[in-house]
């Protein structure tokens, strides 16, 4: 990665190096709200920042990319690689002082090795006095070519050459299933996910992993790890999906019938009389699809919500059932003391 490729996640989510973990999920949930595509239709210049805003959020909530992001700037994945895959476990960095490291002087990691491997010697150790990295010492490749979402790809995992990934799909993408074009270094490829996909999922793509430095048939595997962004209406409650339904205080004492978006489509739901704010109905079978095909539920919490701003004739009616109302709902409070 050249030096003019270097993105600052912290300028991105406008929080300083010092920030907190807290202050980095608060900036993160603002602006991932404000530049979701769902609240942005057809904003190409939205979707990218919602793409930027979820990649620094990815390394900054996690404290040890934060610390290797800090310390090595646009090299730490190559870092962390390289530390993983040294000889005998023993990371070739930590015997090297990095204070005096400018890291935004290389043109490109292998620069940066050269460097390193300077400082370090050229003795019989480590590397064995070559000037670069060598079998066993395998970088990290990071690539935002990813159409819709972004991604980390971390080379050294499992076998050595199955590649890892993080896929941030939108709530709609996850639950219909969805087709993506991927590409990875010079190469392309289709991915589909299916319907169904839950935050934490893991989809293997056979074959597009490493390729093996010795066997040039040999290849590992790329496994996605799915990210579902934010919802402004429905989020997940276990395996079943989650909604809130505002209703009026007179459709709470009289019972209503109300219509409620799901996944398919409105549908009409039948609130019972006397319902509290707080309580929850069921509609089966429409909520999160399973991978047998089947759906769970959704389950609706009701929030009574009076009006804010009343005519001058709900206003005396309201006046004239406060006058006449003989239900005191704080009667169970009396004689409460400690």
């Amino acid at each position: 990665m050249a030096s003019t490729d270097f993105k600052d996640y912290y300028a991105i989510l406008g929080v300083n190096k010092t920030a907190s973990a807290d202050d980095i999920k608060k900036a993160y949930r603002r602006l991932a709200r404000k530049y979701h595509p769902d609240m942005n239709p057809g904003d190409k210049a939205a979707e990218a920042r919602f793409k930027e805003v979820n990649e620094a959020y990815e390394v900054l909530s996690d404290q040890d990319k934060r610390q290797k992001y800090d310390r090595f700037g646009q090299y730490w994945k190559q870092a962390e690689s390289a530390g993983a895959a040294a000889s005998g476990g023993r990371s070739p960095f930590t015997s090297v002082d990095f204070d005096n490291f400018e890291f935004g002087q290389y043109g490109s990691f292998e620069e940066f090795i050269n460097e390193l491997l300077g400082r370090m010697g050229t003795g019989s150790t480590g590397f064995g006095g070559r000037t670069g990295p060598q079998t066993g010492y395998r970088t990290s490749r990071r690539t935002t070519g990813f159409d819709g979402f972004s991604t980390g790809f971390d080379t050294g995992t499992g076998t050595g050459l199955d590649t890892e990934a993080t896929i941030t799909l939108s709530l709609s993408e996850a639950f219909h299933g969805v087709q993506k074009r991927l590409v990875l270094g010079r190469e392309e490829f289709e991915v589909r996910i299916p319907p169904g996909a839950k935050p934490g999922s893991r989809i293997r793509v056979k074959g597009k992993g490493q390729h093996s430095p010795y066997y040039t048939s040999q290849r590992g595997d790329l496994y996605l790890t799915v990210e579902v962004t934010p919802h402004p209406f429905f989020q997940f409650d276990g395996d079943n999906l989650l909604c809130e339904v505002p209703i009026s205080p007179e459709e709470a004492v009289l019972g209503a019938q109300v219509e409620v978006p799901t996944a398919d489509g409105p549908v009409t739901m039948n609130v019972p009389a006397g319902i509290r704010s707080g309580q929850s109905l069921r509609l089966r079978g429409k909520g999160w699809r399973t991978p047998k095909g089947d759906r769970t539920d959704q389950i609706v919490r009701i929030v009574i919500t009076p009006p804010k701003d009343l005519s001058p004739v709900e206003r005396e009616y309201y006046e004239k059932l406060r006058s006449i109302r003989s239900f005191d709902p704080r009667s169970s409070l009396k004689g409460i003391r400690l």
